[in-house]
């Protein structure tokens, strides 16, 4: 692939995390925001009258501008990088078509770079944690990311190389084993983090944790479709009329 068709991708692939980017901001602001309302509206009832301190942004900025700024830059910045992803993958990953590439590596994103490392260390709303250990808690869950892509990777490659002798279901099969059983141990052997209050409410914490993931699906979901269509359109493009023509007028001589 030469660079020109990298770039070109390149810039469709900011486009469609801009364009999810969107879809996700409405989702992260009817379905997140209130149980983020409801958290900070608990965690300010239970702190002590010395401890609250003035905002430095306003709750209304932070729950439009900031969250719109957001999660629009990180829409653009992972649909860039996704796009790349996607140069390198197509037509390594099987025979399938443009768009069938963009789902299926949004597909296999979401579930590598989120849904496993959420389900060790699932998101939690405000009130919820010790500010002494974020730095450890972070480390914890980027290493989780890390942990879960790579071996996603090697998964594929394992995958790749074990169909010519399995054929390709099986080796599939055999491929998604091997990434449970690393995935399970790596649940197993990985510190347990637990801070949420014993009187927190339990429906606050499930709505938040349920509308979080329900934003990362539509972020990836969304950013697969539209990709997929972009790239489908400048991989595959549709003869033009013009074309239909001159290529009717060379048959029939």
């Amino acid at each position: 692939m030469n660079s020109a068709m990298v770039r070109n991708l390149l810039v469709r692939g900011m486009l469609a995390g801009l364009g999810a980017g969107v879809l996700a901001l409405v989702a992260a602001y009817f379905l997140g925001e209130p149980s983020v309302d409801r958290a900070i509206s608990f965690e300010g009832a239970h702190a002590p009258a010395h401890e609250h301190e003035v905002e430095l942004v306003s709750r209304g900025v932070q729950s439009t501008a900031g969250l719109a700024t957001g999660v629009l830059v990180y829409g653009i910045a992972f649909g860039g990088i996704a796009a790349l992803a996607y140069c390198v993958a197509l037509g390594r990953v099987g025979r399938f078509t443009p768009r069938a590439t963009a789902l299926l590596l949004s597909g296999g994103a979401l579930l590598a770079v989120y849904v496993v490392p959420f389900l060790k260390y699932p998101a939690n709303p405000p009130a919820v944690g010790n500010g002494d250990t974020i730095g450890k808690r972070t480390t914890l869950y980027f290493l989780m990311m890390l942990l879960s892509v790579l071996l996603a990777v090697a998964a594929t490659i394992l995958g790749k190389r074990l169909a010519p002798r399995l054929g390709t279901w099986y080796a599939t099969v055999a491929a998604v084993a091997a990434f449970a059983v690393v995935i399970g141990l790596a649940y197993a052997f990985l510190p347990v983090v637990n801070e949420v209050p014993g009187d927190f409410p339990a429906t606050v914490l499930w709505r938040f944790r349920l509308s979080a993931l329900a934003m990362q699906v539509i972020l990836w979901g969304g950013f697969g479709l539209l990709f997929g269509e972009l790239a489908e359109r400048l991989l595959n493009p549709k003869p033009t009329t013009a074309d239909e023509g001159r290529s009717v007028a060379t048959a029939t001589h």
